[in-house]
């Protein structure tokens, strides 16, 4: 930003425009230049550290014009205090979203291998007070929906403040992945897949979950690196046709539940498929077991 000249209005009254940080360093090296030496110790003194009483005797016995520049440093420095003191006094976000997490902790049950927790998150340029008492939190009242909370966290001091932080449990399964990128037409290998967690929310209609599926299998197309593995980008022996009449298998309980279904896609042994359960019209997600049998994932 530039800087500009102070100006008189009036006997004994200056108008100074805002100086950037980097004037600091500059104004000291002209006093040194322009000034007497009383005038270049105390922009000396400012820069580094503060000392009021020889800053102000300084400022009596310097010409005007090392007046204004010796004014002006000590205005920056003002300026850069406060605003490392609002700093200071401002609530620290990721210590919010810790305290929300633990709340959120305490009250969900405890998670499976296949479940996360996903809390917040809290906007980092949100401005609260600093809390001079402990923040609070609590589940704010309202209707409790299975896996979803809304945390409360509640500042009862001499500034009191409160926010809301929403916490959900997400349910996740592992998913293949592609270890580098890979070629069409290249036999797959262990050595080419990786295994992740991911959310379920959002993953690719016949995504693979299990790298033993895509051994042997060939690539369709060019697939990059990190990118999760799917029946359609993968050539192998083809299972079930799209059309298909096949048998829908489901364990409920240990009991074992078979119905009538129709194969939406076609699919290879041990891949995902879309099927519809021809007793109630259902659309469901299976794993082709064989040419006749498509097991359904709960």
């Amino acid at each position: 930003m530039p800087t500009s000249e102070p100006t008189r209005r009036g006997p004994g009254a200056l108008i100074y425009a805002i100086v950037e940080p980097a004037f600091l360093t500059a104004a000291a090296a002209h006093a040194a230049s322009t000034c007497r030496r009383p005038v270049v110790e105390a922009a000396a003194a400012v820069v580094t550290a503060w000392h009021g009483t020889c800053f102000l005797l300084s400022m009596v016995s310097a010409s005007s014009k090392c007046r204004r520049l010796l004014f002006a440093i000590s205005l920056v420095a003002s300026c850069t205090q406060a605003a490392e003191l609002r700093a200071a006094e401002l609530q620290d976000i990721p210590q919010l979203e810790a305290l929300a997490r633990t709340e959120a902790e305490r009250i969900f049950p405890t998670l499976t291998d296949k479940q996360r927790l996903q809390v917040g998150p809290i906007q980092p340029q949100l401005q609260l007070a600093r809390c001079e008492i402990p923040v609070q939190s609590a589940r704010a009242p309202g209707i409790q929906v299975a896996g979803r909370a809304l945390i409360e966290l509640r500042c009862g001091g001499h500034t009191p403040w409160h926010l809301y932080v929403p916490a959900k449990i997400v349910g996740t399964t592992s998913v293949v992945l592609a270890a580098h990128a890979l070629v069409a037409g290249m036999v797959l290998t262990a050595k080419d897949l990786t295994v992740e967690q991911h959310d379920l929310n959002g993953l690719p209609p016949g995504y693979l979950d299990d790298p033993a599926i895509a051994v042997g299998l060939t690539a369709g197309r060019a697939i990059g690196s990190g990118n999760i593995l799917t029946n359609q980008e993968l050539l192998g022996v083809q299972a079930v046709q799209r059309g298909q009449m096949v048998t829908l298998v489901a364990d409920a309980g240990g009991i074992s539940v078979r119905m009538s279904g129709r194969a939406l896609s076609d699919g290879l042994i041990n891949q995902r498929i879309k099927v519809e359960n021809l007793s109630s019209g259902k659309i469901v997600e299976g794993i082709a077991r064989s040419a006749q049998v498509v097991e359904i994932v709960f």
